[in-house]
């Protein structure tokens, strides 16, 4: 009988660069009319996964530059995004104990309330610039938590290392 342990890869920095400025290209697509309201925030998902698995590496300083760098790549108002990555990176780092011990279902309930923060903020800082909100815009928050569980078995597939207890 072969029993199997699975640990998880420790995480090149290289890894985690990457996959953030693929979460910026991810942003960057050219979206209109019904998906721009449907499109996630895959730099806030790629954030927070790393938030919340790796804190003491990807905190709220990396984070705030990382929104520096999507309010220059999208043309938005500066600091709008570097302030709601800042809180939602603030709430990965302090979870961070608390969401890994759910499993990924509970994982994604509890996720919903911290991209609901993000993206208050996006509309309070839109309704502040233009005076007015644009309710749908609400819609991403939904597709970015629906997210959220594929994104975790990806990158947790990707870390997992298969060891076989009978081999020497």
């Amino acid at each position: 009988m072969q029993s199997k342990t699975e640990i998880q890869r420790p995480v090149s920095n290289i890894f985690i660069v990457s996959s953030i400025i693929a979460a910026l290209f991810l942003n960057g697509l050219p979206w209109s009319g019904i998906g721009l309201m449907l499109r996630p925030d895959f730099v806030a998902l790629v954030l927070l996964y790393w938030c919340m698995h790796k804190p003491l590496r990807i905190g709220i300083g990396l984070s705030w530059a990382v929104g520096i760098f999507a309010d220059v790549s999208d043309a938005t108002l500066f600091g709008q995004h570097a302030l709601a990555y800042t809180l939602l990176a603030f709430g990965g780092v302090v979870l961070h104990r608390r969401l890994q011990m759910f499993g990924l279902r509970q994982q994604t309930i509890q996720v919903f309330g911290i991209f609901a923060l993000t993206y208050a903020v996006y509309l309070m800082v839109n309704w502040q610039v233009n005076g007015y909100v644009v309710w749908p815009y609400l819609l991403g928050c939904v597709t970015s938590t629906l997210l959220w569980m594929p994104l975790s078995v990806m990158f947790n597939a990707i870390r997992q290392h298969s060891l076989d207890r009978n081999r020497p």
